[in-house]
């Protein structure tokens, strides 16, 4: 077995143990969601199409290439990529420093977006995790406008949220990209709390970030 297949087993070990949690979480609900990671320079391995995040398998992921003429015909035999592959094809192409592409469904972090309501950065691990928060307008599933919109914005951020949709979030491994995504979650939480206090202008300062 090469090295290659073994990374590739361990990243897919480790996106299944990820799908658990975060269904568990309630940051997805049944078939919702895609998972992906960069198994090389060209090509990746997303969740297959009906797949539910707390049930995956090694046979759930689907390896489609980084070329820009993909056309979601998995490279080998195997299952059918989920309808959202764009979306993590066009966020590679956009981060060449990407290794993992999460896309869940957190629902205060939505309804805060949808809402036109910011999502604040209340906390150190908010500051250090998220950084700037990006929002994109509603475009429908699978389509190539909400691919390349939420990619755009991945250019310059970590964490894109899609008006009445869900949310992408983009590291350099799978444990770090799901840390931006319990943080975004969790200030998206902390934002509604102090809401509901009669704040709605407090933010962690900038300068304790920099010298944490």
């Amino acid at each position: 077995m090469t090295e290659n297949h073994r990374d590739r087993e361990r990243l897919v070990a480790e996106l299944i143990e990820v799908g658990r949690d975060a269904v568990g979480r309630g940051l997805v609900l049944a078939s919702a969601g895609n998972f992906s990671v960069r198994v090389s320079e060209r090509e990746f391995l997303v969740t297959a199409k009906g797949t539910w995040l707390d049930r995956l398998t090694p046979d759930d992921f689907a390896l489609l290439t980084l070329d820009a003429d993909e056309t979601g015909d998995p490279v080998d035999v195997g299952p059918v990529p989920s309808s959202e592959w764009r979306l993590h094809h066009r966020a590679y192409r956009a981060r060449p420093d990407a290794e993992c592409v999460l896309h869940l469904h957190p629902r205060t972090a939505v309804v805060l977006a949808s809402l036109g309501k910011p999502i604040r950065r209340l906390t150190l691990d908010h500051a250090y995790y998220l950084g700037e928060i990006a929002v994109t307008p509603f475009y429908h599933n699978g389509t190539d406008e909400l691919a390349d919109s939420a990619a755009e914005a991945l250019r310059d951020h970590d964490c894109v949220v899609m008006q009445h949709h869900g949310c992408s979030v983009v590291a350099g491994n799978v444990e770090m990209a799901y840390r931006r995504a319990l943080n975004l979650e969790d200030a998206a939480q902390a934002t509604a709390l102090a809401l509901q206090l009669g704040d709605a202008t407090t933010v962690f300062p900038d300068d304790a970030a920099t010298h944490a």
